[in-house]
């Protein structure tokens, strides 16, 4: 729900940050008196101008009546409290979120961050690697025994002792014992960053130094090292797994045997795709998939059959996925992306990645110099002092005399106070982070810069919409995008679905407008041999059926016939383009390479389709339809008025 939430916010308002320029702001219309102003309404309009499809929607006259309507839905679902509904708050929270993350970039840092990432990822690296674990937050005294023992173990290796041996003794990795500490291939921001840097600044061959991740600390051999595999374009032919209670559970994989003999017979493998492949959203462009590169895919059995072969047109053998049976054949290999193509992607990974701490110290220190913070020293003195050397231990527990200091401890900008409590607040969240600095002064004094840093942000943060226009009007579109988006459920969506005698009398209406063609229930026989396809044809007329005409006229080593049954439309690409809508078996025809035979055993007329047949669309014309009536109900429920000289004026600098 909630990503479908996004996509409607999105589809209607578009969040792009696109200003009207030479547009002055006057009153445009009101709704029961609350003003929508003619610079809003150029910026959405714009913003849209060359998005939409509907060519009726670029008129600015038609435009306003959809704005009109637009900002009417909005209001109905603030007169029905939907802005209250905690999941919709929460929604909205969780998007002004993503969205300030834009803002707490620092460019120049980012941009460093992109270009080493995207060096890297020219490169898989083939790695194993031995673990020692230690926390985060140990003590002195377990982090030095854990790096002593990581020590001893890299100088074992740095002496010539075999690594996977190593890491089977020593790694405490739960998956060494196994794989004997080996990672396979990855390349930049599959790891954590401090592992990757070792990854990529170790040679071939070599061992990596000690260093240490959030896991504990490591050592590295690189094992190998590759050029990124890139992308590639395949074509394929896939035969579904059987269902469960299918009888002939191996009929899957006989069928793809059957159809790999006849690409060895040197049958066309688009043609062959056409006909069998289970893929329809393929079948029909022979085949052929969009271009992938490794992991976008949710069957590894699958990208490596495909990476496997080198040279177009090369074809794999038969193989099985979680899916089902398929062939492949290579179309055409792609280099990895250019930065600028993979930009985007790259900075959202930094966002997620450990980089994002160089980003964050950026930040700080762009907020110390955009903000003033000043200190009641004689505060800071007499609240460090209720700070004990618990804090070492993660044991200090914040005093009652706490509640004493709520006098402002530092004010930002001369206007947010924060008092002393939230400060002592704040290290007792923190105290296990694993700051170990003495004397205590010194340590208190390193969590109050930490804190001073996290109440600069949150500042930052909480002015954004003041300080950032284009922010505000970003956050104002989303969240009437979300309001609509529960009302258009609650008032249309989930009506068009419950109602079902609504739902059908609307059909009655339409229903001549979604017509069936001719069709035929038949088989379809095809061959590249024509003596072939006279015996198919000579069987057919004698009634025997398909599967026994295959097992008849097919060999173990040679696929004669194929054959094709169901139910066909006029004009389907599967029907051979001479067949005739009448009952029996036709002549042999000749398409291409291919012999046809067809045996009809029922001709379907034209016809409306049932509701059943066509329910996808008939929802979402109803839809559309109440959509409408609904609007009109609203104008009826709200007071609207339109200044048309404002208009006009608008329309009139729009044009310009």
């Amino acid at each position: 729900m909630k990503s479908k939430k996004i996509i409607v916010a999105g589809m209607l308002l578009f969040f792009l940050v696109t200003f009207a320029q030479n547009v002055t702001k006057n009153v445009l219309f009101t709704i029961n008196d609350k003003p929508y102003y003619t610079d809003e309404f150029a910026r959405v309009y714009k913003k849209n101008l060359d998005l939409v499809k509907d060519e009726s929607q670029k008129d600015l006259n038609q435009y306003l009546e959809l704005f009109v309507g637009y900002k009417l839905k909005v209001n109905k679902a603030y007169r029905l409290g939907l802005q209250n509904n905690p999941a919709y708050q929460n929604e909205l929270k969780s998007y002004r979120a993503q969205l300030a993350k834009t803002y707490f970039n620092d460019t120049k840092i980012t941009n460093e961050l992109i270009e080493e990432g995207y060096e890297r990822m020219q490169k898989e690296i083939k790695a194993s690697h031995i673990l020692i674990l230690v926390d985060e937050n140990a003590t002195p005294e377990d982090t030095l025994k854990a790096y002593k023992k990581i020590n001893d173990v890299r100088q074992k290796a740095l002496k010539g002792e075999d690594f996977a041996t190593l890491a089977a003794q020593f790694s405490e990795d739960p998956t060494a014992k196994d794989n004997k500490g080996e990672l396979g291939y990855f390349t930049a921001f599959r790891m954590v960053y401090d592992f990757e840097n070792a990854a990529y600044n170790t040679p071939k061959g070599q061992i990596s130094k000690i260093i240490r991740t959030r896991f504990g600390y490591h050592i590295l051999r690189i094992e190998d090292v590759r050029p990124n595999r890139g992308e590639v374009t395949v074509a394929h032919i896939m035969i579904l797994n059987p269902k469960p209670e299918d009888a002939d559970q191996n009929k899957a994989e006989n069928t793809i045997n059957e159809i790999y003999k006849k690409i060895q017979q040197g049958e066309k493998f688009d043609e062959l795709a056409k006909q069998f492949s289970d893929d329809k959203s393929s079948a029909s462009k022979g085949g052929v998939l969009n271009k992938f590169a490794s992991g976008q895919l949710s069957s590894e059995e699958f990208e490596n059959v495909a990476f496997s072969l080198s040279t177009p047109n090369e074809i794999s053998k038969p193989f099985k996925s979680q899916f089902g049976w398929h062939i492949v054949k290579l179309i055409e290999k792609h280099p990895v992306k250019t930065l600028e193509e993979m930009r985007t992607e790259l900075e959202n990974k930094i966002g997620r990645d450990d980089r994002s701490r160089k980003i964050t110290a950026s930040l700080n220190e762009k907020l110390r110099k955009k903000y003033s913070v000043k200190r009641d020293n004689k505060q800071y003195v007499a609240v460090s002092k209720l700070v004990t050397d618990a804090v070492y231990e993660g044991k200090w527990a914040m005093p009652d005399k706490a509640n004493d200091f709520t006098a402002p401890l530092f004010t930002i900008n001369g206007t947010k106070k924060i008092d002393g409590k939230s400060f002592l607040d704040y290290i007792e969240k923190q105290q296990k982070s694993g700051l170990s600095i003495k004397p205590l002064a010194k340590l208190v004094d390193a969590y109050y810069e930490k804190f001073v840093d996290s109440q600069l942000s949150t500042y930052y943060d909480e002015n954004l919409e003041t300080e950032y226009p284009e922010f505000s009007y970003v956050m104002e579109e989303y969240r009437d995008g979300l309001l609509l988006f529960d009302l258009m459920e609650k008032e249309i969506w989930e009506r068009a679905k419950i109602d079902t005698v609504g739902l059908q009398n609307f059909y009655n209406t339409v229903k001549y407008n979604h017509m069936w063609k001719k069709r035929v229930e038949a088989s379809i026989l095809s061959s590249t041999k024509l003596d072939m396809i006279k015996k198919a044809q000579s069987l057919l007329k004698k009634n025997v059926s398909p599967k026994d005409i295959k097992e008849k006229l097919n060999t173990k080593d040679v696929v004669n016939i194929m054959a094709n049954e169901g139910i066909f439309e006029e004009g389907a690409d599967v029907l051979p383009k001479e067949t005739k809508f009448e009952m029996g078996v036709s002549d042999v025809v000749k398409q291409g390479e291919y012999y046809f035979v067809t045996k009809v055993t029922k001709v379907l007329p034209e016809g409306a389709k049932t509701l059943d047949e066509c329910r996808g669309k008939i929802t979402n014309d109803y839809q559309q339809y109440l959509e409408q009536r609904w609007v009109d109900d609203l104008k009826q429920e709200f007071s609207v008025r339109v200044d048309k000289n404002a208009f006009e004026k608008v329309k009139s600098e729009l044009k310009l």
